[in-house]
């Protein structure tokens, strides 16, 4: 039997204990379907979705990738504060930041190596540690 993106998408959901409306599922679909990881912003997640001719509003993508998040389904990278990237990736590796194209990739997780954490504050706990490493074209050599 051949496996769908619907249903790979469908499975997905169920994973994360995720409602599957039409929309999540179309969301969802463009997200993971292929079995592939990918980083968007709910720009992006919503330019790729009126590409396919699906009617989903920009205030639902964003809603709909909260909901995800809180599945555990992705997870948010916030880079400068103020841009979220959404990585359908949810275990613990790095990113690079691509400044020229604001593009975000994984970056090797074997590269990055912490020898101490510091301890949380009393009544927390540390959920996870984000690695956003930043690149820029370096400048040309005048000489």
């Amino acid at each position: 039997m051949t496996t769908t993106p619907e249903m790979i998408s469908q499975e997905w959901l169920k994973k994360g204990g995720v409602r599957p409306t039409r929309q999540r599922l179309d969301l969802a679909r463009l997200l993971v379907g292929d079995n592939q990881n990918r980083h968007v912003c709910a720009e992006s997640l919503h330019m790729a979705a009126a590409e396919e001719n699906l009617s989903v509003s920009l205030a639902t993508v964003y809603n709909t990738l909260r909901v995800f998040c809180d599945a555990g389904l992705v997870n948010e990278i916030t880079v400068d504060g103020q841009k979220s990237y959404f990585d359908t990736r949810t275990d613990d590796h790095p990113h690079f930041y691509w400044s020229e194209t604001a593009e975000l990739s994984d970056a090797p997780k074997e590269s990055v190596q912490f020898e101490k954490l510091p301890e949380a504050p009393e009544g927390y706990e540390i959920d996870r540690v984000d690695v956003v490493i930043r690149l820029r074209r370096k400048a040309s050599d005048p000489h």
